[in-house]
């Protein structure tokens, strides 16, 4: 048999409120719900959406290692590197750009869906690579290339360092 509980109407307005002031207390938790609090308490004004929606999107992006922020600027986004690397990509109209790892420049042909050239040095002696690559591959110019596979120093660093 089911227990009814039985409240005056200003005991169920209290019962409520207590539960959705502890909702509130876990909401002001949340990543995006903090980064308004301190937003109002740097700026002390009105917020615009759009800072708030392009900072939590760009977080989100980072924190799920797709792109990394680095004082302020997009510095890596997955597989493009804007520092130089060991790991150069040329792209037709002779556009090149830096690649985080081996693995990263090999698939910059089928990401992108067009020829490329991949330029590095070997992981050992040092020697100049090249070979091409398309969207189905790497080209027999690239036989008997090897890459090779290093140890995270941690979870923000390249895992593939070296052709």
């Amino acid at each position: 048999m089911a227990d009814l509980v039985i409240l005056t109407a200003d005991e169920l307005k209290a019962r409520s409120q207590l539960k959705r002031q502890t909702e509130r207390r876990a909401a002001r938790q949340r990543p995006l719900v903090r980064q308004i609090l301190r937003m109002f308490l740097e700026r002390g004004a009105p917020i615009p959406i759009q800072d708030i929606v392009a900072q939590d999107a760009l977080a989100a992006l980072d924190a799920d290692d797709l792109i990394r922020i680095r004082n302020g600027l997009i510095d890596i986004a997955y597989p493009f590197s804007a520092a130089p690397t060991p790991f150069r990509v040329r792209f037709s109209a002779g556009r090149e750009r830096y690649a985080c790892c081996a693995t990263d420049a090999l698939g910059m042909a089928p990401m992108v869906g067009e020829h490329v050239e991949i330029m590095s040095q070997c992981h050992h002696c040092a020697a100049p690579i090249g070979f091409s690559a398309t969207p189905q591959g790497p080209r027999h110019d690239a036989d008997g290339v090897m890459v090779w596979f290093g140890k995270r120093a941690d979870d923000r660093c390249k895992a593939i360092d070296g052709l």
